[in-house]
């Protein structure tokens, strides 16, 4: 059976952009997902630091955690299947998670 990962958290999975077997994923659905059960939103994270990414710290994570410093990039979001996925890493807690979907829609002109 394929895990399916909820709304907050991090997920390891396929590099869909750039040349490395992968990377961490934030999940932002939640269960109003046309197929929850099958595929998720997700926001891409990096190590690289860039003035507009937002930066996870330990204190972002309810549990879990990533283990070099990591940016979330709200303007890199993929659909991805729950079964191309690899495993979890860890949750954010819910402010965070909050404010990379918020500066998601921010990218996509939703005020």
């Amino acid at each position: 059976m394929t895990d399916v990962y909820e709304r907050g958290a991090v997920v390891k999975g396929p590099d869909l952009l750039a040349d490395h077997d992968h990377r961490p994923y934030v999940c932002l659905s939640d269960r109003t997902h046309p197929f929850h059960d099958e595929e998720a939103l997700y926001a891409a994270a990096t190590t690289t630091r860039r003035a507009v990414a937002i930066p996870l710290t330990d204190d972002d994570f309810v549990s879990g955690g990533l283990p070099r410093e990591s940016y979330v990039n709200p303007w890199t979001v993929v659909t991805i299947r729950h079964a191309d996925m690899e495993r979890e890493e860890g949750h954010l807690v819910e402010a965070t998670t909050e404010k990379i979907a918020t500066e998601v829609a921010g990218y996509l002109s939703v005020r």
